[in-house]
């Protein structure tokens, strides 16, 4: 009984949020098939809710690029809790097929990890965040 009201209580809100022709953005949970679809599984992702981390956890911005480091696809961003409008806001403003890596890393600064492709690569960049009704703190403060 219990497996099953878990199972049913989780929601996957994965979307792609539509801005313009070649505006817009996925929002995507950790545990999403989007992930796998839009081929950023690499993500380095930190999970709140992991003990190890005590409330401490990191989303993800993830960009792909083509060769010539423009802009090949929606951005994504791997979020736990809710979107972060900031963020939101900033990856709706890039232009598929217009905006570079240098415009991202004028707002981002230097990306986390790089994986590259046959296509290109993907740039990820982590935002640190805290939940603390995540925190495990054994008693202490």
């Amino acid at each position: 009984m219990a497996s099953s009201a878990a199972a049913s209580s989780f929601h996957d809100d994965s979307r792609y949020v539509a801005r313009g022709p070649r505006t817009g953005y996925y929002i995507v949970r950790p545990t999403s098939v989007f992930i796998q679809q839009l081929g950023i599984q690499g993500a380095p992702t930190r999970d709140t809710a992991d003990p190890f981390n005590h409330g401490r956890g990191a989303d993800v911005l993830a960009f792909r690029f083509n060769t010539a480091g423009v802009l090949s696809a929606a951005p994504a961003y791997i979020v736990q809790g809710p979107p972060n409008d900031f963020y939101t806001r900033r990856i709706g403003s890039f232009i598929r097929g217009r905006t570079t890596s240098h415009d991202i890393e004028s707002f981002f600064g230097r990306p986390k990890q790089i994986d590259k492709r046959h296509d290109g690569l993907i740039a990820y960049y982590t935002i640190e965040v805290y939940n603390p009704f995540e925190e495990i703190s054994g008693g202490r403060r």
